[in-house]
């Protein structure tokens, strides 16, 4: 079975500055880290391996810099890494980015099934595991908290859904988002720290994956920042509500409303 996990560099500080005129986070001098809930990812696709053999490949899209993400997921015992990198992927959107990571993966390592993180720190937004899953043509299980087993080829998953969980199987190759609650993310060995060191990922570019080069950057990013802003926090009015006890007060507090006629 060949897994793929697709992770993510992001800033490593919350208090990161935007660039007026791109409209774009200023990365360099926030220090870099891997997506906290790709760290899930990877440990669900070793645990797989683990259970039933393959070979899991590690991919992120970015600058050069974002190696250092596959680098640690070698250090956990990821089998290789991948690295989709060029100016031309600069100011890609979520559905460029699944476009571009989907057009890698069917290139360079073909795949029985992606795992993703549910959502990255930086954006928020949940789009590209769904994306990926939607350009590939596969299933796409979302919010999975537990992987009860695969067999037959098809995947049985546990996810979270609102009032409760669900339990769903779907036919490989398929895509999963998984959340945070699914697992602990091991630690590198000492053994992994070196093979970490050691690792070199490959490199490819557009060229290299075949992208139709007006869906990738910022040509196939049909969203964009319009303005970014620090919201600005205002003094707000209030009023002192005073009693001899909590029914006074209370009673007050219902005139006011009344009288507001914030209630009828």
């Amino acid at each position: 079975m060949n897994i793929v996990v697709c992770i993510k560099q992001v800033p490593a500080s919350t208090h990161v500055k935007m660039d007026p005129v791109k409209h774009t986070l200023i990365r360099d001098k926030a220090g870099a880290t891997i997506n906290p809930c790709d760290l899930h990812a990877l440990e669900s696709a070793l645990q797989i391996r683990e259970n039933y053999g393959g070979k899991v490949t590690a991919i992120t899209m970015g600058p050069f810099q974002a190696a250092d993400v596959l680098k640690k997921a070698v250090g956990m015992t990821v089998d290789d890494g991948i690295l989709v990198c060029g100016r031309e992927f600069a100011g890609a959107d979520t559905l460029a980015t699944s476009y571009t990571l989907s057009s890698a993966i069917k290139k360079v390592c073909p795949a029985d099934l992606i795992i993703c993180g549910k959502i990255a720190v930086d954006g928020d937004t949940a789009q590209v595991g769904p994306g990926i899953s939607k350009w590939l043509g596969m299933s796409l299980v979302c919010n999975v908290i537990k992987i009860e087993k695969i067999e037959d080829k098809k995947i049985f998953v546990k996810r979270a859904v609102e009032g409760g969980n669900e339990l769903v199987s779907v036919s490989l190759p398929a895509v999963i988002t998984v959340d945070k609650s699914i697992n602990i993310p091991r630690i590198e060995s000492i053994k992994g720290r070196f093979r970490e060191l050691e690792f070199e990922p490959k490199v490819v570019n557009a060229e290299d994956i075949d992208c139709d080069l007006t869906k990738i950057g910022l040509n196939g990013s049909p969203t964009s920042v319009a303005k970014v802003f620090v919201p600005e926090r205002q003094k707000a009015e209030h009023e002192l509500i005073e009693g001899k006890n909590a029914g006074e007060k209370a009673q007050k507090i219902a005139d006011f409303l009344f009288e507001s006629k914030l209630i009828i």
